[in-house]
């Protein structure tokens, strides 16, 4: 095999530390390595010259031998005493790395899971906020063994069959495959004498009653984030993180756009026609709305800083109120006289007590003469 100095098979200057030595590494195996090159012997020896190369660079006794007196300092032939790593281990590396495995990593024990809650709220509870209090079901930490899983006044033992790695080498012809540890299950730690509250697993299931702070604002959509108070990780492990989403439920009056609000006010033929002043609902009480004569249905007013504050801030949004004119209804024969006797002197000047009416039915009569010419 040839021996070029291995700084430059590398790519690299003397002076490179082992996190530049592994990513040179990772760079050239993948372009070289013999599953990509399909049985090319030129380009098998030179990764079986990079895998040497990146063997020494990284073991911190060979390369401050291979740094001081070269290849002398690494042959086994010349009493350098060289270490061999087989494709297993480079394997490991290489793939465990980019891909989250990796033999001589520790296993770590898994985060517990997030949880979400769905939390429904009237609209005047969102817009003012409010304190709630929640029952969630979920795992928690055992306080008997504060999370260990093993009897109180004893501790897991480092598994004797992966050492504590949480997984183990199986070899497949010319690579190894590296599985979850068979004894242990990928936790490192083997529990001999297990607590008997929750049977080893360092958690157990509880309904747990929290306090929401519900700000002030809030719509359906937002999300609340109770950092830790979702599921506790098994064995000692951080828990996750419990989401409070909240749903505003419909209103009988008000319906919400963001930071305003909007409501229809039913009022009366003839306040529509002379103006008057009606009062008109808000989140905070009544008010007072004027209006003005000769108001059409469907009319919208604006009233300022009667909406909602949004939870992100900003100014209060306004109440906007669409008035909707409600035709007379259940009649008495005198009512009824009044109002044909009113259309009756309203109609010889029906296009200037009613001009929407008459525009309206003069296009239509022009439209069919169009039609006829």
């Amino acid at each position: 095999m040839s021996k070029r100095d291995y700084y430059e098979v590398l790519g690299l200057e003397k002076s490179a530390g082992e996190k530049d030595i592994k990513k040179a590494y990772k760079r050239l195996a993948m372009k070289y390595h013999p599953d990509r090159t399909k049985g090319d012997k030129e380009l098998e020896e030179k990764f079986k010259e990079i895998k040497e190369a990146y063997e020494v660079l990284t073991n911190a006794d060979l390369k401050a031998r291979y740094d001081q007196y070269g290849h002398a300092g690494v042959d086994p032939q010349m009493g350098g005493g060289g270490g061999h790593q087989d494709f297993s281990d480079i394997f490991g590396d290489v793939f465990g790395d980019i891909f989250g495995g990796g033999g001589r990593r520790q296993s770590r024990a898994q985060r517990g899971s997030d949880l979400r809650y769905n939390l429904e709220l009237s609209l005047e509870e969102a817009v003012k906020g409010k304190n709630v209090e929640i029952k969630v079901p979920t795992w928690v930490t055992c306080s008997p063994c504060d999370g260990s899983g093993a009897k109180p006044g004893s501790k897991p033992q480092t598994c004797s069959t992966c050492h504590g790695q949480g997984q183990v080498q199986m070899r497949q012809g010319f690579f190894a495959v590296q599985q979850t540890c068979p004894t242990c299950h990928g936790q490192g730690k083997i529990i001999s004498d297990p607590c008997k509250s929750c049977h080893g697993q360092g958690r157990v299931q509880k309904n747990k009653t929290l306090s929401v702070k519900i700000p002030a604002g809030v719509d359906t959509g937002d999300r609340i984030r109770l950092a830790g108070e979702g599921e506790a990780g098994a064995h000692g492990a951080p828990a996750g993180d419990l989401y409070v989403q909240v749903h505003v439920r419909d209103h009988a009056i008000f319906e919400r756009d963001g930071s305003n609000l909007y409501c229809e006010v039913p009022i009366g033929f003839a306040t529509a026609a002379l103006g008057g002043e009606i009062h008109v609902p808000t989140l905070d009480g009544k008010v007072k709305l004027k209006i003005p004569s000769e108001t059409q249905t469907g009319r919208m007013f604006r009233m300022r800083g009667k909406g909602v504050r949004s939870v992100r801030g900003g100014i209060e949004g306004d109440l906007i109120c669409k008035v909707v004119v409600e035709t007379p209804v259940n009649l008495t024969d005198t009512q009824k006289d009044l109002l044909r006797q009113l259309d009756t002197e309203m109609e010889e000047g029906s296009a200037k007590h009613r001009p929407k009416e008459t525009g309206f039915f003069d296009g239509v009569k022009r439209f069919f003469d169009d039609l006829r010419s």
